[in-house]
């Protein structure tokens, strides 16, 4: 129950040596005097917030700046106007996005009475990120990586995310330490959405995106091929700013499923910068309607695959 102090012991931990808290070391009053298994605690914490989670999506890309963030807030916001229970963990440690999208930026998280940390709420999403947690957003993340494994292990174990059936994950660009610790955790990934731009530089990544989460045995959803194309205000014809089409042969060319073209929108843009998510907002809208589409895909995928765990309660 809400509220109460949860103490379940680990299984397999019959030593008496391992952690029965649920909460992370980060919050706990004994983590400086701790001498327990702190590594074997965060690993079955996360275990045990991730098994009330049915679909557990990635959405990566391996080059910057190709509106992965965009694309992760508003594919949230389309599932849960289908009346799924979404969440979304931003990854993201040195440019954490998501919160300014969904109008949360400069709010804290606050700790409940059993001892997690509770996401913070806005348009039927549960939402962590690294922006949280900061006291001035303008500050820069300077940390190793052994500073970085823990914020990971705080936002996927330490966060009450409860029953969900999605959580969207929203990697920093690359292929290096934060996503190859968060796939090592999470354990079961249901699947990763690859996000790139018709650019060809931009391609050329997307590719190395497709080989990692093969390498890491993660299924592959599809390939989103974002600011596809901009349709001009005032004489309404299509221009290719940067190019067209590109995203579909990349995904043909590598074998992967495309699951859709998103135009260069300025509303989208406008709608970002005010916290309000334009899948949301501009539901009716063509663009929109490449949101929903795409969110449609994800779900159906999720559906079909053998990722699908009977765990918790019986959902859709």
């Amino acid at each position: 129950m809400p509220g109460e102090l949860k103490v379940i012991q680990p299984q397999g931990s019959g030593n008496g040596d391992a952690c029965t808290y649920m909460w992370a070391c980060a919050i706990c009053d004994e983590n400086e005097t701790c001498q327990k298994d702190k590594e074997g605690h965060s690993r079955w914490l996360v275990s045990k917030r991730m098994e009330r989670i049915h679909h557990k999506v990635l959405v990566m890309s391996n080059k910057g700046g190709v509106g992965k963030s965009t694309v992760t807030t508003n594919l949230a916001v389309s599932l849960a106007l289908k009346g799924y229970e979404v969440g979304v963990c931003d990854m993201d440690i040195h440019g954490p996005n998501i919160p300014k999208m969904v109008g949360a930026e400069g709010q804290k998280l606050k700790v409940s009475t059993s001892g997690g940390i509770i996401p913070y709420q806005a348009y039927n999403l549960k939402i962590a990120s690294m922006s949280f947690l900061l006291q001035n957003p303008d500050d820069p993340i300077i940390w190793r990586d052994a500073y970085k494994y823990e914020f990971i292990n705080q936002l996927l174990g330490g966060v009450e995310w409860q029953d969900l059936d999605f959580l969207l994950v929203d990697l920093p660009p690359g292929t290096g330490n934060e996503s190859v610790t968060t796939i090592d955790l999470i354990g079961n990934v249901s699947g990763c959405v690859i996000v790139t731009t018709p650019q060809e530089v931009a391609l050329l990544d997307s590719r190395k995106s497709v080989t990692f989460a093969k390498d890491s045995e993660i299924p592959i959803i599809g390939i989103v091929e974002n600011m596809s194309g901009l349709e001009c205000p005032h004489c309404h014809q299509h221009i290719e700013v940067f190019r067209k089409g590109g995203g579909e042969a990349s995904a043909t060319d590598m074998g992967v499923p495309f699951l859709g073209r998103i135009p260069l929108d300025p509303d989208v843009v406008t709608q970002c910068d005010a916290g309000e998510p334009f899948a949301m907002f501009f539901s009716d809208s063509p663009t929109a309607d490449c949101y929903h589409e795409i969110a449609n895909k994800v779900d159906q995928f999720c559906k079909k695959s053998g990722s699908l765990l009977k765990i918790g309660p019986k959902r859709r």
